[in-house]
């Protein structure tokens, strides 16, 4: 288990003490090494959430995935994500994790993620909406975004949509902080990938 806060280690122990020996890493590149000396660890379950005191060399949560699946490419890696969003579990398989689970998800999603990482086979936290699904914006963001998408700026979006500048930008901040997004380019990228826009 790789995640820097204490009582998320404890938690995840105690879900798992039952079935699986539990080694614990506060951080990833601590972890990188730790199972490049040692190789005889089954799963990984890695943190993706950028940490506050993480410094500049600090990897992050899909470059550990990355790090970890070249040092021990027979382990699973389960990735412990922040919320049940299909972007994140679909950087997190593509970074080669072999399961996803949101840290909202119970004890049973943990450890049938552990154990289908273990086998090698795909999870992705039943949470999580399927693939191309349009629930996760609404009518009127898909068509901001889609405008954007098509290289118009907040100016043309509001005189083509009949809304002031200042509703398309709130509308804008509404997508981004829905996706996740870093910026609008990002929230496009999350978007196409998502199959949200066109």
């Amino acid at each position: 288990m790789i995640d820097a806060q204490p009582l998320v280690r404890l938690g995840v122990r105690e879900a798992l003490a039952d079935d699986f020996e539990i080694h614990e890493s506060e951080s990833r590149n601590e972890a990188v090494g730790l199972i490049r000396d040692v190789g005889s660890i089954d799963v990984a379950i890695v943190d993706l959430r950028r940490s506050i005191d993480e410094g500049d060399e600090a990897l992050h949560g899909d470059e550990a995935i990355r790090a970890l699946h070249r040092s021990a490419p027979g382990m699973g890696i389960v990735a412990h994500g922040e919320r049940p969003e299909r972007h994140l579990a679909t950087a997190a398989l593509q970074a080669g994790a072999s399961a996803y689970v949101a840290r909202t998800a119970g004890a049973e999603e943990l450890a049938r993620a552990v154990r289908a990482a273990l086998d090698q086979d795909r999870f992705v936290d039943p949470a999580v909406p399927p693939s191309g699904s349009r629930g996760k914006l609404t009518r009127r963001q898909r068509e901001i975004l889609q405008l954007l998408a098509d290289g118009g700026s907040t100016s043309i979006a509001a005189r083509e949509l009949g809304l002031s500048e200042e509703t398309v930008k709130t509308h804008t901040k509404n997508v981004l902080a829905r996706l996740g997004a870093r910026n609008r380019t990002h929230a496009v990228a999350i978007a196409l990938r998502e199959c949200l826009i066109d």
